[in-house]
């Protein structure tokens, strides 16, 4: 049995070396080392042998097998590393054919003035704060010094889901359940960047979505003084440092007494321009200090704690500082509008 052991040893390395194709090579390895194979088949006649000889047999066997799976093993490898070879030769990529240029995004218009205006407040202090979309009537108007049948709801003609619920009009609610939040606890100091809806016939200044950014500080000796500065302060960083500001008289519910903000026309200086039709003032937000129910309703004593509020739309700011005559630009997703912003 040695001697076969030895034959086929011999048979199958002169045969393995000789090898130049993969499929002949794992033809060989069945025929060889497979359960049926020629190594299995001589090994089979172990039983027949005595005790003294089936180790010896046994280890030449070994040897026999592991000389064939040997040379099997670096066939193989050579014939890997010819077929990744091949391959690369295949599919190799002319480096030097120019590139292909990928199109170049940019932040959008309205995403550029909410990320400044937020970059504005967080340096004064201010936190931002979000609330939902879809609103309770009672935090969207009750709340904020607007109960049932009040005239004053008819200035924001509304999208009802249900009787109680509605797409929030304003992002005051944001406000009211911060106040409930903080459990009377001050200072309060927050800016509320968001969408609101309300039921509006699109035009060139009008939409039925647009989006609002609304501020609230409550505290010990809260001033209108205080407003005043807080606002030249944003103004001057938002539109540029000679900035005016103008206070008017002006009504909202949820603030007493409560003004309406206007800034020095920035394109005219004053002067009197078509952007500013001729007065020298842009009209850009409403604001003023927080109504005693409004306080009371967000859990704060008004004889203890004071507070101011204001409000802007973000369209409004954003057609002024990039002189946009269409609100209906910033939804048509029209690239040749956006593109205009890139790099700014």
């Amino acid at each position: 049995m040695k001697e076969k052991l030895e034959a086929l040893k011999a048979e199958a390395l002169a045969k393995l070396q000789e090898v130049s194709d993969p499929q002949v090579l794992n033809d060989l390895r069945v025929k060889y080392l497979g359960k049926k194979g020629e190594l299995t088949e001589v090994l089979r006649g172990m039983g027949s042998l005595s005790a003294e000889e089936r180790p010896v047999i046994g280890q030449v066997a070994n040897i026999v097998r592991g000389a064939i799976e040997e040379i099997i093993g670096t066939k193989q490898e050579v014939f890997q590393q010819q077929e990744t070879q091949n391959r690369l030769q295949a599919e190799k990529v002319d480096v030097t054919l120019p590139g292909r240029r990928l199109p170049q995004g940019g932040i959008h218009p309205l995403s550029r003035v909410v990320q400044g205006i937020e970059d504005i407040f967080i340096g004064m202090g201010y936190r931002v704060a979000e609330g939902p979309e879809v609103e309770t009537d009672y935090y969207n108007f009750e709340a904020l010094n607007l109960p049932k049948n009040h005239p004053a709801r008819d200035m924001q003609d509304s999208f009802y889901l249900t009787e109680d619920l509605l797409m929030r009009t304003q992002t005051s609610p944001v406000q009211i359940r911060t106040m409930q939040a903080m459990k009377g606890e001050a200072p309060v100091k927050i800016i509320c960047p968001g969408k609101v809806f309300r039921r509006d016939d699109d035009d060139a200044t009008h939409s039925f979505q647009f989006h609002q950014i609304e501020g609230l500080v409550i505290g010990r000796n809260i001033r209108m003084s205080d407003l005043k500065g807080t606002l030249q302060q944003f103004v001057q960083e938002m539109f540029g440092p000679s900035t005016g500001i103008r206070l008017r008289p002006s009504f909202f519910p949820f603030t007493e007494p409560s003004v309406e903000v206007d800034v020095s026309c920035f394109k005219c200086g004053g002067e009197g321009c078509r952007l500013c039709k001729q007065s020298g003032w842009l009209e850009i937000l409403g604001a003023g200090m927080v109504h005693p129910n409004v306080l009371r309703m967000g859990g704060y004593d008004p004889e203890e704690f004071s507070g101011f509020a204001f409000g802007m739309g973000v369209e409004r700011i954003a057609m002024l500082k990039y002189g946009i005559d269409d609100i209906r630009h910033f939804y048509n997703n029209d690239m040749s509008f956006v593109k205009q912003f890139k790099g700014l």
